[in-house]
């Protein structure tokens, strides 16, 4: 067994303080891309949600440009939020609250094992031990890192466990792939039934293109088909505010929605209701829906009917907004709460002194054009079958987490 510590064995630099950017720095487009902790996934690093700066600004920190297979971790904010460098095909420098990580002994480490014990509970445990206060944020710094030494096995046994968990990471990320074409086949259907109004007519014909009545409606200032009305997420028949009631629970894991990224859940801490009494209302039931109210979270959750493992394991928090819907009209409220247009008129409504958001009183002003009972069974008939399959897939990506995480300390 060899030791290596991160903070001394390797090579590891973050954006010096002088060096930081103001938002105002920041291009609309440039060669030059910019990597914020918001572009830091599961794991990788999504390339579409960077930024970008001046040549000038990328050159005057050569120590943290970017190279192929390095390892970022957030040291702002969310700490611990690890990002592997693959498929760079641009210039890319970090913002300040992100440390680069450098493979400068590959004699000694194999990158794939250590990306794989940075993403661990035991990475995670040492943040938790080590973290800081800042005035307003907590921070990581640079000195916490020269702390974590571990015991590492040798190189060819390194290799051989990085094989095995990399093909767990690759299963998630191949089912997280399902999960996307689920949920654009999903997106794809109601654009095409309730954004252009082209759902089946009784001939199985296209409603609108095939001159189905439309009639105009002054609250949403456009036409809709004859017969369809329109409400709000509050004041609707088809879902109510779920945050009614209290029901005494022995033990659950506490669901932030920072630990909701896309496709995959990550366990918070263990709570009880004798010491989080406050969240005992933020039970999850079957068939509802439920959004982040904080601007600019796009933080989803729809729990259909096959979600008795996730109910009786989490609680949620407060910072989410529960709608309960019937069997028939969950799809439709998923793909209104998941839609563009949706977080749109969310982040313009949003308000708050320090953190941003929206209530009950401002949903009301988010309107929505609702169908007849036959096309929103018929819509249900189509669309919850994949949703209930995106959830079962949910269920395996956790399961295959916590393989991975039970086998790496023994590996």
């Amino acid at each position: 067994m060899n030791k290596l510590n991160i903070g001394k064995d390797l090579y590891l630099k973050g954006r010096i303080g002088w060096q930081g950017l103001s938002k105002d720095e920041y291009l609309e487009i440039s060669e030059y891309k910019i990597i914020n902790a918001t572009s830091l996934m599961d794991g990788y690093v999504d390339w579409s949600n960077c930024g970008y700066i001046t040549k000038e600004r990328y050159e005057e920190a050569k120590e943290i440009q970017l190279q192929e297979n390095d390892i970022l971790i957030s040291k702002d904010g969310t700490l611990g939020k690890i990002g592997y460098v693959k498929n760079l095909t641009t210039s890319c420098s970090v913002a300040s609250g992100i440390f680069v990580l450098r493979n400068t002994k590959p004699s000694l480490i194999n990158f794939d094992y250590l990306y794989h014990v940075l993403k661990s509970p035991i990475f995670k445990d040492f943040i938790k031990r080590n973290k800081a206060l800042g005035s307003t944020i907590l921070h990581l710094y640079q000195r916490d890192l020269e702390n974590f030494e571990m015991d590492i096995p040798d190189l060819a046994n390194q290799t051989k466990i990085a094989k095995v968990l990399n093909l767990l990471d690759s299963k998630i990320t191949n089912n997280n792939k399902i999960n996307a074409e689920l949920e654009s086949m999903a997106k794809t259907l109601y654009d095409y039934w309730f954004l252009q109004f082209d759902f089946q007519n009784e001939n199985g014909k296209p409603y609108k293109s095939s001159g189905g009545k439309m009639v105009w409606n002054d609250e949403l200032k456009r036409e809709i088909p004859e017969g369809w009305k329109v409400e709000n997420l509050m004041d609707s028949k088809l879902c109510k505010d779920i945050k009614a009631g209290v029901d005494y629970f022995d033990s659950k894991n506490y669901l932030p929605t920072a630990n909701i990224d896309g496709e995959n859940i990550t366990d918070g801490e263990n709570i009880t209701y004798d010491n989080r009494e406050n969240r005992a209302n933020m039970q999850p039931i079957k068939y509802s829906v439920w959004f982040a109210k904080m601007k600019n979270s796009i933080k989803h959750l729809t729990i259909p009917n096959n979600s008795d493992w996730f109910i009786k394991k989490y609680i949620l928090s407060t910072g989410f907004q529960g709608l309960k819907c019937s069997v028939d009209s969950l799809s439709f409220i998923h793909c209104i709460v998941n839609s563009v247009w949706f977080e749109n008129y969310k982040d313009v409504l949003s308000h708050g002194a320090t953190q941003e958001g929206v209530n009950n009183k401002d949903l009301k002003n988010i309107k929505f054009a609702v169908p007849t009972n036959n096309v929103l069974k018929r819509f249900s008939n189509i669309v919850l079958p994949l949703l209930e399959r995106k959830f079962s897939i949910i269920k395996e990506n956790q399961e295959l987490t916590s393989l991975r995480d039970f086998l790496l300390p023994l590996l």
